[in-house]
């Protein structure tokens, strides 16, 4: 016998360094493609709202499943559509007005704010942090190369038009990666993650309307200009929960300080207060009672994360995908793995009896 055969333990530690070669390898790959991820991510976010929609269709109107289908997906097609004409048409000269004059509104805003010490080392504070980070530099690449984020808003929207004409093709397929004894557990997560995901979009939805609603009019009585463009974007920025608005309340801000008053400037930052104040007391709790509820603080800085790893578009989907991530921690880890009593969500199961089998159970099984 040679001396230099391995024995089982080097055999053991030689399969342990290869699987921690892999998995880095595997993480690296995966962090390179996050932007491929994200947008499939989006994909599936779009292929849920459209079945969600086909699903209103179907129980409200005498139609079967595929034209309910084709109905939502036409209704999806023209929403984009409606907003194509918001933004293209009828809020053009507003946009336009907003995005080239941009760079010195912000310039406006800075002034009046640093005209006080506190103002001033915000002012600081806050150019420090947006200074060379991920969100920063695909904000310069959609300013010089608009192409590709068309190209990226097209890619998603054909992606989610694959994933909603037959999503169970992709599950199966993924539920056939999984070992025989772990399919179930994980086909419930999976359904329990759509069906939070449903909750959540209807939620956001209805905060994004109010959110756009209260905002414009707030604006409007304080004689901010553009006020129904700056609440058609803030309603769209509430998407991303309290970094969006913020984000968005800077070109009012901006806008108001045009006016050479304080006045619009104050107006403005108490119509985002009291809609915030609003939106967190009154609405968010009453939309969101049957959502998963993830603490606000875990939330702000998980969207921060998000957006600092994978840039804006990471940024923009960063609360879906904590809705996601906290699904699967509550299905998979506290309900499977400490057996926590935790429901699922009512669903038909995607694979047969036999999928749920270990092969020798199989065989052992009596006829």
């Amino acid at each position: 016998m040679s001396r230099l055969t391995p024995d089982e333990d080097d055999a053991r530690y030689v399969r342990r360094v290869i699987l921690t070669i892999l998995i880095v390898a595997i993480t690296a790959a995966l962090y390179r493609a996050g932007d491929l991820l994200i947008l499939a991510f989006g994909s599936i976010l779009g292929a849920i709202v459209i079945h969600a929609i086909a699903d209103l269709y179907r129980d409200h109107l005498p139609v079967g499943p595929k034209r309910s289908l084709s109905m939502a997906i036409v209704t999806v097609l023209a929403v984009i559509g409606f907003l194509g004409w918001l933004f293209g048409v009828a809020f053009r000269q507003q946009l336009n007005t907003l995005v080239t004059q941009l760079p010195s509104l912000l310039g406006d805003l800075e002034g009046w704010a640093s005209q006080s010490p506190v103002g001033a080392k915000v002012v600081d504070a806050v150019q420090a942090a947006y200074a060379g980070s991920r969100v920063a530099q695909d904000v310069g690449g959609i300013a010089t190369g608009a192409g590709e984020f068309v190209l990226n808003c097209l890619l998603l929207l054909v992606g989610a038009l694959f994933f909603a004409a037959d999503p169970k093709v992709y599950e199966r397929g993924f539920l056939f990666l999984i070992p025989r004894g772990k399919r179930r557990a994980v086909e419930d997560a999976l359904f329990d993650t759509a069906s939070t995901l449903r909750l959540w979009l209807r939620a956001q939805l209805i905060q994004m309307t109010t959110m756009g609603v209260l905002v414009g009019l707030g604006l409007w009585i304080t004689g901010v200009p553009s006020a129904a463009a700056l609440g058609l974007l803030t309603g769209l920025s509430e998407f991303v929960p309290y970094v969006g608005p913020i984000a968005a309340m800077l070109p009012a801000l901006g806008l108001a300080a045009t006016t050479h008053g304080d006045g619009a400037i104050i107006g403005t930052l108490v119509t985002f207060g009291v809609v915030r104040i609003i939106q967190t007391n009154a609405i968010t709790p009453f939309v969101t009672s049957r959502v998963v509820a993830i603490p606000p603080a875990v939330t702000l800085f998980a969207i921060i994360a998000v957006g600092v790893i994978f840039g804006l578009f990471g940024l923009f989907f960063s609360a879906a995908l904590l809705v996601v991530i906290f699904t699967l921690i509550r299905s998979l880890y506290l309900r499977e793995v400490l057996g926590e009593d935790i429901p699922r969500a009512e669903h038909n199961t995607l694979l047969g009896p036999g999928a749920w089998l270990r092969r020798d159970d199989k065989d052992n099984k009596p006829t």
